[in-house]
């Protein structure tokens, strides 16, 4: 059976340069029936675990440390006995919510994960966060972009260890390249294409944000 990909929404908070909002995360895990991978495991490790259910979890995927990204990471880590790793570049930030815990291992550009026969690829996309990246599945014709990529646009570049011309370098050579029938599966919010966004680039240049 090829992987599938299944889809979660948890809520909680987001909390950096002294505010917190409430927020609505997506989590994404790709898989079978035997085994899996999560992308950004947050809120709420016990409703991730329920859905990954009896299936070998072979590793959290971080697309970035803000908190709301990986505030479920360390307890479901211990509970699935599987590895999270996050892009170094954004270990700084990691330390923000877990300072008592280091991510087990690093995501590098160009690395590939394989779950159910299907090829993942990290891609840094630095911008919203230094340690930003997205997971490429070309065998599925999906991009995880984490808060890279929108509907409607980048991701937000107003706060601390992010910036606006750097994300918007990462999304005009790292994912407007992929073929436009490619679906960008977001960290919130719904999803699109790459074909349906590649057209507003320079008006989101413009817009400058």
């Amino acid at each position: 059976m090829a992987a599938r990909i299944e889809h979660l929404v948890t809520s909680g908070t987001f909390s950096l340069d002294g505010g917190t909002w409430d927020v609505d995360n997506n989590v994404w895990i790709i898989g079978d029936d035997r085994e899996a991978i999560v992308i950004d495991a947050a809120h709420d490790a016990g409703a991730i675990l329920e859905a990954v259910g009896g299936r070998r979890l072979l590793a959290i995927l971080s697309t970035h440390a803000h908190n709301d990204h990986i505030d479920a990471a360390p307890e479901l880590a211990e509970r699935a006995a599987a590895p999270v790793l996050l892009h170094p570049d954004d270990w700084p930030l990691w330390k923000q919510t877990h300072p008592e815990r280091l991510p087990d291992g690093e995501l590098g550009d160009g690395q590939t994960f394989t779950v159910a026969g299907t090829e993942l690829t990290v891609l840094h996309t630095p911008g919203h966060a230094p340690g930003a990246v997205c997971l490429y599945a070309p065998a599925l014709a999906t991009v995880f972009t984490g808060d890279t990529l929108f509907q409607g646009g980048p991701g937000a570049t107003g706060r601390s260890f992010s910036d606006f011309p750097t994300i918007v370098e990462s999304i005009r050579n790292r994912l407007l390249t992929l073929p436009p029938e490619t679906k960008v599966l977001t960290g919130h919010g719904d999803s699109t294409t790459i074909g349906d966004e590649a057209p507003h680039l320079e008006e989101w240049i413009a817009r400058g944000h």
